[in-house]
């Protein structure tokens, strides 16, 4: 597996969730944990290896370093309710106007990367709490971009605005993925903080209401030295 440098969250490292989707890819059931041990490096061949006979449980590494490990995973809990489209656009305002943004050139939420080479994900709050975003996907996308526009929202819901955190584990599950230039909406929500580390939902809607897809997070704060903040 190679993740295509185009693929970062903080410079020099994969997006957590676009890497945990395409190690989740590799376990053949529908809900799957993933949890990054290292940050992926970037335009590097790594190894995925499987751990039992099913390849229910498999993990990924940078020659002796592990990298990640995915399993079977479960959600028990309901998912995050969606608001209505107009409402994510409204948001998406508020996030325009947030300063120190921890990584500005990921690739779901920086708002440096240009149009087309990034989602480009805005979670602005809706609630205390919760955030929401607006993504019309101008293409049909692939399972790993939807485990990857899972991720962010559930950082944003937190105050992560100069404070960085990274993903450490996702259970996610993708039921479905949206049409091209389907209206969708991602959700993002904080459900507890732990010291450093952090507890959040997030869940993905299609025009007519439909959950294409959902997560449970774990983030991880970490020294903003360590990427140059």
């Amino acid at each position: 597996m190679i993740i295509d440098g185009r693929f970062h969250g903080p410079d020099g490292s994969g997006n957590g969730g676009y890497v945990a989707g395409r190690l989740a890819g590799r376990v053949p059931i529908d809900t799957v944990t993933v949890t990054l041990r290292q940050p992926p490096p970037l335009d590097t061949e790594l190894t995925v290896t499987a751990e039992d006979e099913r390849g229910h449980s498999v993990r990924l590494w940078d020659g002796d370093l592990l990298i990640a490990e995915a399993l079977a995973g479960a959600i028990v809990v309901p998912p995050i309710a969606p608001v209505p489209f107009e409402e994510a656009l409204d948001a998406a305002e508020k996030f325009r106007a947030v300063e120190n943004h921890p990584f500005p050139r990921c690739f779901v939420c920086g708002p440096d990367r240009e149009p087309g080479a990034g989602l480009r994900l805005e979670p602005g709050h809706v609630a205390d709490g919760t955030v929401a975003a607006p993504w019309t996907p101008e293409r049909v996308p692939e399972r790993e971009l939807v485990w990857a526009a899972l991720d962010c929202p559930g950082g944003w819901s937190f105050d992560v605005a100069g404070r960085p955190a990274v993903l450490g584990t996702m259970t996610g599950q993708v039921m479905d993925v949206p049409d091209a230039g389907e209206r969708c909406v991602v959700m993002g929500l904080a459900r507890s903080r732990e010291g450093r580390k952090m507890h959040a939902a997030t869940a993905l809607y299609g025009a007519d209401g439909r959950l294409l897809g959902r997560a449970e997070q774990i983030w991880i704060e970490i020294d903003p030295e360590r990427f140059g903040h």
